[in-house]
C-alpha cells in the first residue's frame, strides 16, 4: 500500500511527459524578423530551448508559409521567400526540410527533420510574406463581396466603427478581398450589428494601401462607438478577366486566394454570361461558349455549377458549388462572347468608315492615273536643209556635205547631204514636235516655212514621207 503514492506519482510523470512531447506547438513561439520585416512579413524564427533560431528553406513553399501566416493571425500567404531574402539570422537553425500540407495549426505540427537537425547555412533562411490581418464581410444580406467589415485579431473576429468611414477605406477592403472596386461604404450597421470586440475606429485610408490595418487608425481595440455604427462595404465583385481572348470575349477566369482560376461549364448559360459581360463593362452577352472553346486553362478550377438569374452585379453573387468545389476538368472551361463596350463599338465603326473612304480615294486615283496618257517631254527639232551652189565634182554635179551651220540666231542646224544638177538653193526648215499617244507610234507634224521649195525628183519621196 505504501507504494501506491509512488506508483501514482510515476504515472502522473509519464502522462505529463507524454502531453509535453505530443503538443510542442503550444510551447513554441514564432516571429518574423530581419531586414525590412513587418509584423506579417519577414524571416521565420522559432523560440526553442530559450533561444530564437531560424528555419532552412529546403523544400520551403507556399503551404509552409500558409501555416506560419495563420499561426500569426496574418491572413493568407502571398509568397514564401527563399535564400535569406530578409537577411541571414544567427545560430541556431532549428528546423530543416519542413513539409506542411497547409492545414496545420502551427509550423511544428508539420513534418520536419527534427529540432537542430539540418544541412544548411543562414544564407538559406526561409521567410514569409502574409496578406496581414484576415478580413471578411459578414452580416444580414452579405455576399462574398458586400457586407459588414470584420477583422481577425488576437484569435477573435471583430468589427470596424464607421467614424470617418468613406469610399477610400472601402476601396482598400475590396482590394484586399480581391473584390474589384468599391461601389459604396455603408455606415450605421447597414448589414446588421456585429458582436464584440470592435477592433478599429477612426480609420483613414488614402485608398492605395494593400491592407486595411496599414491605414491610419486609433489602434486595435481603441474606439468610442457601439455596434450600431459598424462599417460595411459594397464591392463591384470578384476580380474577373477573359483569357486567350479578344477585348470582350474569352475564357472566364476569376481571382481568388491570390491565384487566377477558371469556371466549369456545368449549367453555364446566357444568364451567367450576361453577368460576366456586365461586370467587365463589355455590353451584353452574345453567347456562352462551353467545352473550353477558348482553350483549356490551368489549375485551379474555382467555380462550378454556377447559376445566375442574370441580374447579379458580379459572378460571385450567383449560386455556385463553392470556391474550389467541382467535378470537372479544364476541357469544360466556360467562356463568354460579349457585344463589347459602346465606346469601343463606336470607335470601331468610325475607324471602319474612315478606312473605307481612304480605300475609295486610292482606287479613284489609280483609275484616273491609268486612263491619263503618259506625258512625254516636248522636243523641238529644227533642221535646215541647205543646198548650195558649190564647185562641180568630177561628174559635173554640185554636192553639199553634211555638217553644221549657225544661223542668224546662233542656233546650230544639221546639213543633210543633197545632190543637185541645177544651180539654185533649196532652203527648208522642218519643225518636228513629238506628241504623246496611247499607241505604239508617234504623230509627227511637219511645218514648212512659207518659201517655195524646189527639189529634184530623186529626193521628192523624202518630203512626201514627212
Amino acid at each position: 500500500m505504501g507504494s501506491t503514492p509512488r506508483t501514482s506519482l510515476f504515472y502522473l510523470t509519464i502522462v505529463s511527459l507524454v502531453f509535453t512531447l505530443s503538443s510542442p506547438a503550444a510551447d513554441i513561439q514564432i516571429r518574423l524578423a530581419g531586414s525590412g520585416s513587418t509584423r506579417c512579413s519577414g524571416r521565420v524564427e522559432l523560440f526553442h530551448n530559450n533561444t530564437w533560431g531560424t528555419v532552412c528553406d529546403d523544400d520551403w513553399d507556399l503551404n509552409d508559409a500558409m501555416v506560419v501566416c495563420r499561426q500569426l493571425g496574418c491572413g493568407t500567404a502571398l509568397s514564401a521567400p527563399l535564400s535569406a531574402l530578409f537577411g541571414p539570422g544567427t545560430d541556431p537553425i532549428w528546423l530543416d526540410d519542413v513539409d506542411c500540407s497547409g492545414s496545420e495549426r502551427s509550423l511544428t505540427e508539420c513534418q520536419h527533420g527534427g529540432f537542430g537537425t539540418h544541412d544548411c547555412g543562414h544564407d538559406e533562411d526561409a521567410g514569409v510574406v502574409c496578406s496581414d490581418i484576415q478580413i471578411r464581410l459578414a452580416g444580414s444580406g452579405s455576399t462574398g463581396c458586400s457586407g459588414r467589415v470584420e477583422l481577425f485579431h488576437n484569435n477573435t473576429w471583430g468589427t470596424v466603427c464607421d467614424d470617418g468611414w468613406d469610399l477610400n477605406d472601402a476601396m482598400v477592403v475590396c482590394r484586399q478581398l480581391s473584390c474589384g472596386t468599391a461601389l459604396s461604404a455603408p455606415q450605421s450597421a447597414l448589414f446588421g450589428p456585429g458582436t464584440d470586440p470592435i477592433w478599429l475606429d477612426d480609420v483613414a485610408c488614402s485608398g492605395s494601401e494593400r491592407f486595411l490595418n496599414e491605414c491610419q487608425h486609433a489602434g486595435f481595440g481603441t474606439h468610442n462607438c457601439g455596434h450600431d455604427e459598424d462599417a460595411g462595404v459594397v464591392c463591384s465583385g470578384m476580380q474577373i478577366r477573359l483569357s486567350m481572348s479578344a477585348l470582350c470575349s474569352g475564357r472566364v477566369e476569376i481571382y481568388h486566394n491570390n491565384t487566377w482560376g477558371t469556371v466549369c461549364d456545368d449549367d453555364w448559360d446566357m444568364n451567367d454570361a450576361m453577368v460576366v459581360c456586365r461586370q467587365l463593362g463589355c455590353g451584353t452577352a452574345l453567347s456562352a461558349p462551353l467545352s473550353a472553346l477558348f482553350g483549356p486553362g490551368t489549375d485551379p478550377i474555382w467555380l462550378d455549377d454556377v447559376d445566375c438569374s442574370g441580374s447579379e452585379r458580379s459572378l460571385t453573387e450567383c449560386q455556385h458549388a463553392g470556391f474550389g468545389t467541382h467535378d470537372c476538368n479544364h476541357s469544360e472551361d466556360a467562356g463568354v462572347v460579349c457585344s463589347g463596350p459602346l465606346l469601343v463599338l463606336v470607335l470601331s465603326v468610325a475607324a471602319g468608315i474612315l478606312l473605307l473612304l481612304l480605300a475609295l480615294v486610292v482606287v479613284v486615283c489609280l483609275v484616273c492615273r491609268r486612263r491619263q496618257p503618259a506625258k512625254q517631254p516636248e522636243i523641238l527639232i529644227q533642221t535646215q536643209l541647205m543646198v548650195r551652189n558649190n564647185d562641180e565634182d568630177t561628174d559635173g554635179k554640185q554636192t553639199e556635205q553634211a555638217g553644221g551651220v549657225e544661223d542668224e540666231d546662233g542656233d546650230d542646224h544639221d546639213y543633210v547631204e543633197v545632190e543637185t544638177e541645177d544651180n539654185y538653193v533649196v532652203a527648208v526648215e522642218i519643225c518636228v514636235r513629238e506628241v504623246t499617244s496611247d499607241d505604239d507610234y508617234v504623230n509627227v507634224t511637219t511645218l514648212f516655212n512659207e518659201q517655195t521649195v524646189y527639189i529634184d525628183e530623186e529626193h521628192e519621196d523624202v518630203y512626201e514621207n514627212c
